[in-house]
């Protein structure tokens, strides 16, 4: 096995039936997530072509992916700090597909409830209160920025139901998107 390789038939045989007889011979780390694994981790499985394996945990470590929080590739935790940022990062990515926390948990590699509890422990709020953030701080940039319907831009920033969509941006901003915009044209935002 190479360094940094494709997984072959028998290294993915393993990491899709979570073989414990498989740690220690090589690691995984999935390009979507920028985490690396055990073949016996629980986590989702990640798709075949997102996947690198390692000889070494130290060599995916250097490529820049950092340990899975559930399985623990390198026999330690996790720094809160570390998986928070990482949180984020997936946030930020998948803002505009309809995302529980169930799912961030299973692409942040750990558990639904202590996910939300380091989350809003490190940051104040929970993670879907920061996703909600981040697809509203996105919608204002478009109402000022496009002529797209309130519709349109509740659907591109993961939002999809305009009347939620509305009734969220005026709970946070203290009016509707149509509302927001005229004034932003009226100021020459």
């Amino acid at each position: 096995m190479s360094v940094g390789g494709v997984p072959t038939d028998a290294q993915w045989a393993a990491i899709t039936t979570n073989d414990t007889a498989a740690d220690g011979q090589f690691w995984y780390a999935v390009q979507s997530t920028m985490i690396f694994c055990r073949p016996s981790c629980p986590s989702r499985l990640p798709k075949r072509e997102n996947v690198t394996v390692y000889a070494d945990p130290h060599a995916a470590l250097a490529a820049g992916y950092r340990p899975c929080k559930r399985c623990r590739p390198l026999a330690q935790p996790v720094s809160n700090a570390t998986w928070v940022a990482e949180i984020d990062t997936l946030l930020a990515t998948h803002s505009q597909e309809p995302l529980t926390l169930n799912e961030l948990a299973s692409l942040a590699h750990g558990s639904a409830s202590y996910l939300r509890h380091v989350y809003q422990a490190a940051t104040g709020a929970t993670p879907l209160q920061r996703l909600k953030t981040i697809r509203l701080t996105r919608a204002k940039a478009l109402l000022t920025a496009t002529d797209l319907t309130v519709a349109q831009i509740g659907v591109l920033v993961g939002i999809p139901t305009t009347s939620y969509f509305i009734a969220a941006f005026r709970t946070v901003y203290g009016q509707t998107p149509l509302q927001f915009r005229r004034e932003c044209q009226k100021r020459n935002c």
